[in-house]
């Protein structure tokens, strides 16, 4: 599993690989809090997320839209998530810690996740996807 930014003359574009679904959607989530808070995150707060939507790239929009909203009102730093997927069912377990300024700090403001190019492809080794984050 992996991510990676690509070159985007406005927003921040990342390609993400997992050979699972399930891990394809917890490294899109990897993705956002590190292009937001930088690789200092760690655990110790839980919160759960249950969603369902009508297609694979509305429920991934959905759920990094619902982690955004509970990271900025909550003040909450995720470091990671374990995503459960049951065909367009997500339930997912979100470990995080409070926003610290002082280790926070470093990373993009994102506002929004963005449907524009998002594509979701299976292939031989599993899964990759492309998605824009509205900073």
């Amino acid at each position: 599993m992996s991510f990676e930014e690509l070159p985007h003359t406005a927003d921040v574009k990342i390609r993400a690989r997992a050979p699972t679904l399930d891990g394809l959607f917890g490294e899109a989530f990897r993705a956002l809090m590190q292009v937001m808070y930088g690789e200092d995150r760690a655990g110790g707060t839980i919160k759960t997320v249950d969603l369902r939507a009508d297609d694979p790239e509305s429920l991934l929009c959905d759920f990094l839209s619902e982690a955004l909203y509970l990271s900025e009102v909550d003040g909450l730093v995720f470091r990671e998530a374990e995503v459960n997927l049951d065909g367009l069912s997500l339930h997912a377990v979100l470990t995080g810690e409070p926003f610290d300024r002082e280790r926070h700090a470093k990373g993009t403001e994102v506002k929004g996740i963005s449907y524009s190019g998002m594509s979701i492809v299976r292939d031989a080794k599993g899964y990759m996807l492309d998605i824009l984050f509205d900073v």
